[in-house]
């Protein structure tokens, strides 16, 4: 098979699909940054004419300098393998089918102000694209494996962020008790002490940028979905690292095997299987064509079969490593990811600069939503720090371990948690509260829903 050309239909529905992913980020920058900005309005830290570009600025920032681990755990969660080596325009479907039904739920409770989760929207929308998909054309389908690990970390980050939020309040009220800290705003002119004022810019800053480096690599790895679906004999290997350096790679790793084998009899099915993973990566690598689609995919294939393979001994608790293997086969593993989830800088900037822009517009629904409904009083100075220092640190530690995380959900969590440990449940807003907390069950099986009807009209078409 050889390489692939856009043409005709197919090239206008690569454009759409192009502008539906830079709408999509778009609306996750009014959507969901508009969380990180809140605070810093609301306890008059800032004006909004000045916090919004500050937040979207480095939301900037933070795709840009966040790497791809986020964006490539999102793929995983679609059966990448599969859709490779059938036509264009089921992947088209399914591109199509994931945004459209992200971005129709999204602009839907935007529009009611309710402060939801385009993480979830997102990965609802995957997985019910990908039931659609298995269910024409069978396959592996989700990686439910994968599906688990992201849901948890979807699930445990908002009660990390309540719990955490009232354990800083509840040290702020009893052992701080800075009378200056629990001051709610009141008028234009009523700003927080110089100290705090630089505290709540801090955190509405970390936030903003923890969230470019999170959720914005969700459209970094949309954007590359795209391009995979449409051009995987361009983008499904990154061209830009050479045979040698993968050859190295391999070698290095070669080498680490065969002295655990000499020493260890226990690992023998994994070594011999890894092994058989690294001389078929070889082979494929000396006839590597970089125009031809069927020895593309074959590759990236066999390139994370030895990944995995190398996971799989590293990980082995009764193998017993020198650090200078684990040294080895851990540099060795990088490279090799490195070969098949990446990202290209244009990628990473088209990406950068729609969240950023989308920052600025539409803001305010959701900024009052977070301001002023989940709870029955104003927000107070420690409050608003509290919610946007677990918020940020939630979502640095998800970052880091690739894992994606609710901005919505950490936030909204957290400020219903310092609101608790003000003033109990009597201080919460019962009312904001049912409709985040149905908008959050409602989530997951809507953007399934919508994405396997969507992926089933589009399917008519082909």
């Amino acid at each position: 098979m050889g390489e692939v050309n856009l043409g005709g239909s197919i090239l206008v529905v690569f454009f759409i699909c192009l502008l539906a992913v830079i709408g999509f980020e778009f609306v996750n920058g009014f959507h969901d940054t508009a969380n990180a900005v809140a605070t810093v309005i609301y306890t008059k830290a800032l004006k909004p004419v000045y916090a919004i570009p500050w937040s979207g600025f480095f939301n900037f920032l933070g795709v840009f300098l966040g790497g791809v681990g986020v964006a490539m755990g999102i793929l995983k969660l679609l059966p990448l393998d599969d859709l490779m080596t059938l036509p264009v325009a089921v992947g088209a479907c399914m591109v199509l089918a994931v945004l459209l039904a992200s971005i129709v739920w999204n602009l839907g409770t935007w529009y009611l102000g309710i402060p939801c989760s385009s993480s979830h929207t997102l990965i609802g929308a995957m997985i019910g694209a990908s039931l659609g998909f298995t269910w024409y054309y069978g396959g592996a389908g989700v990686n439910w494996d994968k599906a688990k690990e992201i849901g948890l970390s979807l699930i445990l980050s908002p009660l990390i962020g309540f719990g955490a939020a009232a354990l800083l309040m509840y040290f702020l009220i009893h052992i701080v008790k800075a009378k200056s800290l629990f001051h709610i705003p009141k008028g234009e002119n009523d700003k927080p002490p110089i100290l705090i004022r630089l505290l709540l810019i801090t955190t509405c800053t970390l936030v903003s940028f923890f969230h470019g480096s999170n959720d914005g690599q969700k459209g970094v790895g949309l954007l590359m979905l795209i391009l995979i679906a449409f051009m995987p004999v361009k983008y499904a290997v990154n061209h830009t690292i050479s045979n040698d350096k993968i050859l190295m790679s391999l070698n290095k790793t070669e080498q680490v095997i065969t002295k655990i084998s000499a020493t260890d009899a226990g690992v023998k099915a994994t070594i011999l299987k890894l092994d058989s993973s690294i001389e078929k990566t070889k082979m494929m690598l000396s006839s590597r064509n970089p125009k031809d689609t069927a020895k593309t995919y074959k590759f990236r294939k066999a390139v994370k079969s030895v990944v995995k393979g190398i996971t799989a001994l590293t990980g082995d608790k009764d193998l017993k490593l020198a650090d200078e293997d684990k040294a080895t086969l851990s540099d060795a593993s990088k490279n090799l990811t490195n070969t098949t989830d990446f990202a290209p800088i244009w990628v990473i900037a088209t990406i950068s600069v729609s969240l950023g822009i989308g920052t600025m517009v539409g803001w305010k629904r959701i900024v009052v939503t977070i301001g002023e409904k989940i709870g029955n009083e104003h927000l107070n100075y420690a409050q608003g720090a509290t919610a946007e220092i677990v918020a940020a640190s939630t979502i640095g530690l998800s970052t880091s371990f690739g894992l994606p995380v609710s901005t919505t959900h950490v936030l909204s969590s957290g400020i219903a948690g310092s609101m608790a440990a003000s003033g109990g449940k009597g201080n919460l807003n019962t009312a904001t509260l049912k409709n985040i907390g149905l908008a959050w069950v409602l989530t997951l099986p809507v953007s399934i829903i919508l994405a396997l009807v969507f992926f089933m009209i589009f399917h008519l078409f082909i």
